[in-house]
């Protein structure tokens, strides 16, 4: 079977990094859905209605622009939430709610749903799967946050912080895959391309 070509329907820098950084070199192409219109009060249904609805939007666009043929591609979408005391929380809106976040999230284990979203153009399968992983918070203090907010690192996240960058100091353990909280588990996504007949090694 033909190796597809993959594209990225997200705009995350940091997905695009891990996958560059396992051997994949994903063409980005933002889907730019409205998230807003989704309204579920289950973070794993949430995160996987949206990372769905993302491929699907990049996907549909691609099938009319090739209407004589399924063209060759696999599209991934994600989404992230954070849950906090049984409370979603997406990316924060500015610095004084990333602020009063974390002042919330602080010595608290945070739950972090990833959903995924792989379409394949040319088979015409998609798969949809759900990791979650428990973030451990430290007990940083009020100047500690507010610096934090400052570098306006946390303002671009879902969970409010980079593990992989400063917000990597404030966090004290993690359960579960890691790569899951900075947006996309690459263990389950190379189940999903074995479930679709590929190998990671297809793509390097």
């Amino acid at each position: 079977m033909e190796t597809p070509s993959l594209i990225l329907a997200s705009s995350s820098s940091a997905r695009l990094r891990l996958l560059q950084t396992v051997g994949f070199n994903p063409i980005v192409i933002p889907s730019n859905f409205d998230e807003s219109i989704v309204k579920l009060t289950k973070p794993k249904k949430l995160v996987e209605t949206l990372a769905q609805a993302k491929a699907e939007t990049i996907a549909n666009s691609l099938i009319k622009k090739n209407l004589s043929e399924r063209p060759s591609n696999l599209i991934l979408g994600c989404d992230s939430v954070l849950v906090i005391e049984d409370e979603i929380y997406g990316k924060p809106a500015n610095a004084k709610e990333a602020i009063a976040r974390w002042q919330k999230m602080r010595g608290q284990v945070g739950k972090l749903y990833t959903g995924h979203a792989l379409i394949d153009l040319f088979q015409n399968k998609t798969i949809v799967l759900c990791r979650m992983t428990k973030v451990h918070f430290a007990p940083v203090n009020d100047q500690e946050i507010e610096a934090y907010v400052a570098t306006k690192e946390p303002l671009k996240c879902a969970g409010c912080f980079a593990i992989e960058g400063k917000g990597g100091l404030f966090i004290e353990k993690i359960e579960g895959c890691h790569t899951n909280v900075i947006g996309l588990s690459l263990p389950l996504f190379r189940v999903m391309l074995n479930n679709l007949g590929y190998q990671v090694s297809n793509f390097w």
